[in-house]
């Protein structure tokens, strides 16, 4: 099957600068933006497209922090082996935990998403079995080399920024009456109630939601490990790329509200298919759900090739069973992505078996998940900077803006959005499920602690990164 890898047996270098800026493009446009915008919309009004400001700057902030180490140490293991440098060997071990956890329970989530989709057309395929056949086709890409996915992921993510663009380009000639039968008025975004028909509130504590609909955009610092120049292409993804995906989210919400008064978005249904519908678009609907099944198909991909390679790290840190991180001639970590594939087929039996206990309790532990990624990240930029800047040859290239000031404030500001989830009760649940299984990755980094065998990363100083560890685990 395999060998497990060492210093002499890493991943193979086979993504390009093309596959990488589509991966970090797409993995943010899903359902999230599609669908789930309509909420957002719904609660805060015209003022909407605030909230998606305000989440994408704190992202960007978040990926800014993240360029800069992974920039100077790129590495398969990103956040997790600086987690592991500046905070300690359980930093690393829950925050690689935590990360495989999120997309390996999106990987679950994805498939019987896609199933039901495909199940509206094909209603005498049960979804469960729709949903198991995703997964086979999307863990066959994935096995076949990480070019494949690289590939596949390309495509996926073209047609949905394609579809976006279009979106954009549709709804600003009708904005600007250049459309037929149109003419130029903004009185949708004061005639319902006013700008903030709800108040400030809703525009501030929608963070909280969009949040986790711009999840995905740091897949490029673990996928970059595995091209050709893995520093430069993660100073262009994080460059250019999450400026271009704020600029997608806030301008087609700001169109939305323009063409369609707030106030007649229905929640669950795609605000941009009302907006098509608007504008006189045939057959908007269908167009829509195809690039949305588009999207599902997109989240499946990149969460089985993600929570494998986080697996593949684990397992090379010592944080997973061993033969988890043995890879084929073709550079794959097949048994760790078998793995994953087998917690996807678990998720699609909890989804049918048991879809209002077991299945929601995985999803809505996965929620604020994310959020406790982004802390660890900005933590551990605030603890590496000095050492980065003492031992990188050149001096840091990719600097994050105003450091510590700046990023003292991006963890001070994921602070109030994770104790605003404990005084929200839609999101306290969230929260509360996604402590127990922090605090349940926890108790068990400290019940298998042990003294490590000289060699093992953890043997490395805690302020200092060892460059024999990272060497291990990059490609050059």
């Amino acid at each position: 099957m395999g060998t497990v890898p060492d210093e002499t047996t890493p991943l193979k270098a086979g993504l390009k600068q093309r596959h990488l800026t589509m991966i970090s493009l797409g993995g943010v446009i899903g359902a999230g933006l599609f669908i789930g915008s309509s909420a957002i919309i719904h609660e805060a009004g015209p003022g909407a497209f605030l909230t998606y400001g305000l989440t994408g700057l704190l992202v960007l902030l978040v990926m800014r922090q993240l360029g800069e180490m992974a920039a100077a140490r790129p590495s398969t293991g990103s956040f997790t082996d600086y987690a592991r440098t500046a905070l300690g060997p359980w930093a690393g071990f829950s925050t690689g935990w935590l990360y495989w956890y999120f997309w390996v329970i999106v990987v679950g989530f994805e498939a019987v998403v896609g199933g039901q989709m495909i199940n509206k057309w094909m209603p005498g395929v049960p979804v469960w079995l729709i949903a198991a056949g995703l997964l086979i086709v999307m863990s066959a890409i994935n096995l076949l080399a990480v070019g494949s996915f690289g590939e596949a992921e390309y495509w996926f993510a073209g047609i949905k920024v394609a579809a976006i663009i279009v979106f954009i380009l549709l709804a600003g000639l009708f904005v600007l009456g250049l459309w037929p039968g149109a003419h130029l008025s903004f009185s949708h975004l004061t005639d319902h109630g006013g700008f903030f028909p709800n108040g400030l509130t809703p525009v501030l504590s929608g963070v909280v939601v969009v949040i986790f609909s711009m999840t995905g955009v740091e897949v490029v610092t673990v996928a970059a490990a595995e091209s050709k120049e893995p520093s430069s292409a993660i100073r262009k993804a994080v460059s250019s790329v999450v400026f271009r995906i704020l600029a997608f989210f806030v301008l087609s919400t700001l169109l939305i509200a323009v063409i369609k008064p707030w106030d007649q978005i229905t929640p669950g249904e795609s605000p941009f298919v009302a907006a098509l519908d608007e504008i006189g678009i045939p057959g908007a609907a269908d167009l829509l759900n195809a690039v949305v099944l588009v999207a599902v198909l997109s989240c499946l991909n990149s969460g089985l090739y993600t929570s494998s390679r986080m697996l593949f790290v684990l397992a090379g840190r010592g944080d997973a069973p061993r033969w988890m991180a043995a890879v084929n001639r073709r550079g794959v970590p097949v048994k760790g992505l078998l793995s994953c594939t087998a917690v996807g087929y678990a998720c699609v039996a909890f989804a049918a078996l048991w879809p209002d206990t077991v299945f929601l309790f995985l999803i809505n532990a996965s929620g604020a998940v994310f959020l406790f990624v982004y802390l660890m990240i900005s933590l551990s930029q605030l603890r590496m900077r000095k050492h980065l800047e003492a031992t990188t040859p050149g001096g840091l290239q990719f600097r994050m803006w105003l450091h510590p000031v700046l990023p003292l404030l991006v963890a001070a500001a994921i602070v109030v959005v994770l104790t605003s989830m404990a005084f929200a009760s839609d999101t306290r649940l969230e929260l509360l499920q996604g402590i127990a299984v922090w605090s349940l990755l926890s108790i068990v980094h400290l019940l298998r602690r042990r003294p490590a065998p000289e060699g093992h990363p953890e043997r490395a100083p805690r302020d200092a990164v060892s460059g024999d560890v990272e060497r291990a685990h990059t490609v050059s």
